[in-house]
């Protein structure tokens, strides 16, 4: 049986804030196969984004971090959270790759979006600018970006909200990871547009075969894109399983709240 793309177990993060301290995970534990997505589910300040940024070791110097981190990509790592920081380094943006929720934060206003994608691909190949300004042009496609070529030379200024979306998920795969997190990824944007990028993730998982953690605290993009559930309530996860088993028989609590918490015509009108 193939390995987990990632495995985290036992993962406990605090924070030292004004001599107090803060436990934002208190030992959560699962795992992420190639070809799936895998939904982690929690209201705000639950632990979904430091579980993001614990697996990048991107975490501010005053937390406290524990626990293990398997990675079996196209290298392979006992534990993530052992390993020194130019390692860490060539593993961001190459092996995973991370899409947050705002990409006006992410994107560079003052670099052409090609300029952008070509950064990340010759931080991490022993290539020349025209073969990855090729590789560029082929994420591009891959995320669905119209007229590629146009939008190349094109800044961040001059494209949509939707689009600029786009151009970060062709920044995140042009080195085809082994693992996508995707962070919020939908929330500042429109329903349609929102639906096109979902619809994007379930092609990325089946062509390029990859993991896939999306962070969301909306139930409705669950239901339509993810394999698996992890629900995770005040740093601790309570239930984990199939979407299905999930969203038809949920056993802790706090899922079925969030389930009951679902907007419907009858507890709208």
């Amino acid at each position: 049986m193939e390995k987990p793309v990632i495995s985290i177990e036992n993962l406990r993060v605090s924070f030292q804030i004004e001599n107090q301290t803060v436990d934002a995970l208190r030992g959560i534990s699962f795992f992420i196969n190639r070809g799936e997505i895998v939904a982690l589910v929690g209201e705000s300040g639950s632990g979904k984004s430091v579980t993001c940024y614990s697996i990048l070791k991107l975490l501010p110097s005053y937390a406290s971090v524990s626990g293990k981190i398997t990675f079996n990509g196209r290298e392979s790592y006992d534990n993530l959270l052992q390993i020194d920081d130019s390692r860490m380094r060539h593993i961001r943006g190459n092996l995973i790759s991370m899409i947050f929720q705002e990409p006006s934060a992410v994107l560079n206003p003052l670099m052409k979006i090609g300029d952008q994608i070509v950064e990340g691909i010759l931080a991490h190949r022993n290539i020349d600018r025209k073969e990855a300004e090729d590789i560029a042009l082929q994420a591009m496609h891959r995320a669905r970006i119209p007229e590629p070529e146009r939008r190349f030379n094109q800044y961040p200024h001059e494209l949509s909200g939707g689009l600029k979306q786009r151009v970060a998920i062709a920044i995140a795969i042009a080195n085809e990871p082994d693992l996508l997190l995707a962070d919020e990824p939908t929330t500042a944007l429109d329903v349609t547009v929102s639906a096109q990028i979902l619809k994007l993730f379930v092609e990325l998982k089946e062509k390029l075969d990859i993991g896939i953690l999306l962070i969301t605290h909306d139930l409705g993009v669950v239901a339509e894109v993810a394999d698996r559930v992890v629900v995770i309530y005040r740093g601790e996860i309570v239930e984990q399983g199939s979407v299905f088993d999930i969203f038809d028989r949920p056993v802790h609590p706090y899922t079925k709240k969030l389930l009951s918490s679902r907007p419907t015509l009858k507890n709208i009108l």
